[in-house]
């Protein structure tokens, strides 16, 4: 058991993997599990989770420094680009990084649009000629950062909009993305949420471009007045948007996002990157200020990084370690100790 930032975890030594699935803390969990325990015995009841998606909304459009009338939720990233894609003219130029997370890039390609891809160094370079900039601020697979403040001006000199995927920045990254056009970010790696709860916002004067095709009882003004019937009767706000909620992940996310909204994140990043760099250090390697590492290794180095019950991922071609809030400097030295 560990204790971080005045919670509990059960999480064992060397696992740095939360870039693929956060681990919760143990009050997360036993709230999870309590409202299972409610769903076996008969004793849920539906509204009972209206509470809950709003309390994780409200958490999560503070983390993304965001109003929260403009959010809506969601399931996964991807479906909610998706309305954003679905929703931009034929054939729009749409800019994404080489390697970009394929929920980001996938739905404006599936949906026809030119989708062009280049580097990570290449990227605000090329920002002139795009009509939309979809990005992860936070690459997934090695942790590279953008520089939001250039992004945010070479999109306005250009007349580009720009959609960012915080899922992997948004529970250790402090930022106020109030700019963009729209944003996404899903619960269950650095927010340590159950999968299953997504969130998009949405600034308001491009609200009415966004068709709601996914359109349900729970987008409507009153939900529980929308469950039949026609006309329809959306709300006015970005909730025009939400799907059907997922209730356990919104629960879960209810309780850790909003612990999160409430820490002060400089410290939150300080400890994390802290970590990520010490151990980049100790292997004769540059800091790279991010909370995920990437390391070219070999295979007996991977296998030793294994052996020594170090939890990472392999991404494109080479081992991704991440440091959340709960790991500690036993973590760095069981991975120096292992690859040393």
């Amino acid at each position: 058991m560990r204790e971080a930032f005045g919670q509990l975890f059960e999480v064992p030594a060397g696992y740095l993997n939360t870039a693929s699935i956060g681990v919760p803390p143990v009050a997360v969990a036993d709230a999870v599990a309590e409202a299972v325990t409610r769903w076996r015995t008969g004793l849920s009841r539906p509204p009972d989770f209206d509470e809950h998606v709003e309390t994780a909304r409200t958490a999560w459009a503070r983390l993304a420094g965001v109003d929260s009338a403009n959010v809506a939720i969601g399931a996964s990233v991807s479906q909610l680009v998706g309305l954003v894609a679905a929703s931009l003219p034929p054939g729009s130029r749409v800019l994404v990084q080489a390697n970009e997370f394929t929920s980001v890039s996938f739905p404006f390609a599936a949906c026809g649009h030119q989708v062009t891809e280049v580097s990570h160094e290449d990227l605000l370079s090329h920002v002139d000629g795009h009509d939309v900039v979809a990005i992860s601020p936070v690459q997934s697979a090695d942790g590279s950062l953008v520089d939001l403040d250039a992004l945010r001006l070479a999109a306005r000199s250009a007349g580009a909009r720009v959609l960012l995927d915080v899922t992997q920045a948004i529970g250790w990254l402090p930022v106020t993305l109030d700019w963009a056009d729209w944003v996404v970010g899903g619960s269950y790696k650095w927010l340590l949420a159950p999968r299953g709860a997504a969130w998009l916002a949405c600034r308001p004067e491009l609200l009415e471009r966004v068709t709601p095709i996914a359109a349900n009882w729970y987008a409507a003004q009153d939900p529980w007045a929308g469950i039949y019937g026609l006309p329809l009767r959306l709300a006015d706000t970005a909730r025009r948007l939400d799907l059907s909620p997922v209730w356990f992940a919104q629960l879960g996310a209810a309780a850790s996002v909003s612990w999160l909204a409430d820490l002060d994140l400089t410290k939150v990043r300080a400890h994390c990157v802290g970590l990520a760099d010490a151990t980049l250090t100790a292997l004769d390697l540059p800091p790279a200020g991010s909370a995920i590492v990437s390391l070219d290794l070999t295979e007996a180095q991977a296998t030793r990084l294994a052996e020594a019950g170090v939890v990472g991922a392999a991404r494109a071609g080479r081992t991704r370690l991440s440091f959340h809030l709960y790991n500690t400097d036993d973590d760095v030295d069981l991975v120096v100790r292992a690859l040393r």
